[in-house]
């Protein structure tokens, strides 16, 4: 018995401990797998976060790239944003937190616009309606400067055709050149972030010079047939007002719309009342056209980045008045200037977020002006009054514009106009410089 006692005692000296063992591993295991599972219900926290925080990040890129010229205003902060940007989100107490590898760095577009820029797009080539809407309480000044040149040559034959190319009679050439200068200050307002008002008000500088004079030898005596006449004038010109309403938001593809009502004022120097010497000839040149006109029209403008499609459609209705000027051997009473359909079309072109150069083309159909005359001693054959319609004129202009930000408030653009039809300015060259000078809301 003793012998059998002392046996079993190193036995259970062995298998005691043993077991008191596995009793104190059992709680350990235990803690263990409550962590890990608490660390995959972190994870599965964390992913969940990060994949909405990934759908707001693509709606946002989403509605970024349905208005490419228009950045949308600066975001508050999101822990998205900080994830983007090489720190994952944790939440309190992931114990998994530390081991989140940082996220690579963003990959940054050439010439993107900074996310706090609010500018509207602009074209150079356009005047007044060359921008969408600026939003409400915004009020935008603008000095613009031009220059504008045309050249008349025209040869005139008086005389009799005998057979083809042998003429007999007179060749006069008719050569008329015109120089105006103009610098002129506007404003812009926007009542509502669809609804501008604007004003301009120029000033006018400008030059004619005309010659009539025979060729070399179609006459006896070739100086007494020449005339040379040239005049000049400054002042105000005449006064633009306009309004401008947009009618459309230009997402998803769609245009922005833009209607456009423009009005002008003869507050310049009118043609037909500048003093004129004893022949009718105008002895200072005229500042302004003398006629009230008003110009609806549309302009639609395609963002499509990195370039912007444009066009604009309209028409012009100039108001007739009576004029009573008297140019021997008649005396003009009354005069209805030609209306015009107008319409260009073009591309802008972004290098960066600074920099567009514009190119276009623009092209107006102006209709005979309608003038009643009558002579200043009636005759039989002409005895009362006479009216009379003038050929209608096609002006076509090829377009090229740069637009420059030089800040956030102001920008450079600068035009340039050439003629590409009989009828049209030679050459037209404006630089626009329009500022912010109050923000809106």
């Amino acid at each position: 018995m003793t012998r059998l006692v002392g046996a079993a005692l190193p036995l259970a000296m062995i298998v005691v401990p043993a077991a008191e063992a596995q009793r104190v591993r059992r709680p350990s295991l235990q803690s263990q797998l409550d962590a890990a599972m608490a660390l995959i219900e972190a994870q599965r926290l964390r992913l969940d976060r990060q994949s909405a925080e990934i759908a707001a990040l693509r709606t946002q890129v989403e509605g970024a790239k349905a208005l490419p010229s228009l950045p949308p205003a600066a975001a508050p902060r999101q822990p998205a944003v900080a994830a983007a940007q090489g720190a994952a989100p944790s939440l309190p107490g992931d114990p998994g937190a530390a081991l989140q590898p940082p996220l690579p760095p963003p990959l940054e577009r050439v010439g993107q616009a900074a996310p706090d820029e609010d500018r509207p797009i602009e074209l150079a080539v356009l005047d007044g309606g060359g921008s969408v809407i600026t939003r409400r309480g915004q009020l935008t000044g603008e000095v613009q400067v031009d220059y504008a040149r045309a050249d008349r040559n025209r040869a005139v034959f008086r005389g009799i055709e005998l057979v083809e190319a042998v003429l007999v009679g007179v060749f006069d050439i008719n050569e008329s050149r015109q120089d105006v200068v103009s610098a002129s200050a506007a404003l812009r307002y926007g009542l509502t972030d669809r609804l501008e008002l604007g004003i301009r008000v120029p000033f006018v500088h400008r030059a004619d010079t005309s010659i009539l004079a025979p060729i070399s030898g179609s006459t006896p005596d070739d100086n007494a047939a020449t005339i040379d006449s040239s005049t000049k004038g400054t002042g105000i010109g005449d006064i633009e007002v306009s309004a401008r309403y947009q009618l459309t938001q230009g997402r998803e593809g769609v245009p922005y719309l833009i209607g456009n009502l423009q009005a002008v004022i003869p507050t310049g120097s009118d043609p037909f009342a500048i003093p004129r010497d004893s022949l009718g000839r105008a002895t200072k040149a005229a500042t302004g056209a003398g006629f009230f006109g008003i110009s609806p029209s549309i302009t639609a403008i395609l963002p499509s980045d990195p370039v912007v499609l444009f066009g604009t459609l309209g028409y012009t209705f100039n108001l007739g008045k009576s004029v009573s000027t008297q140019i021997p051997p008649v005396i003009i009473d009354y005069v209805d200037p030609a209306d015009a359909v107008s319409g260009s079309a073009g591309i802008g072109i972004s290098f960066n977020q600074r920099t567009t150069i514009n190119l276009g083309y623009a092209h107006t159909w102006a209709f005979g002006t309608k003038t009643r005359t009558r002579l200043i001693e009636p005759t039989p054959a002409w005895p009362g009054h006479m009216t009379t319609v003038s050929r209608d004129l096609q002006v076509g202009r090829l377009l090229f514009g740069v637009t420059y930000r030089v800040t956030d408030r102001t920008s450079l653009n600068w035009s340039v106009e050439l003629g590409a039809t009989e009828d049209a300015t030679d050459l037209r060259t404006v630089l626009r410089v329009p500022t912010v000078l109050l923000t809106g809301r």
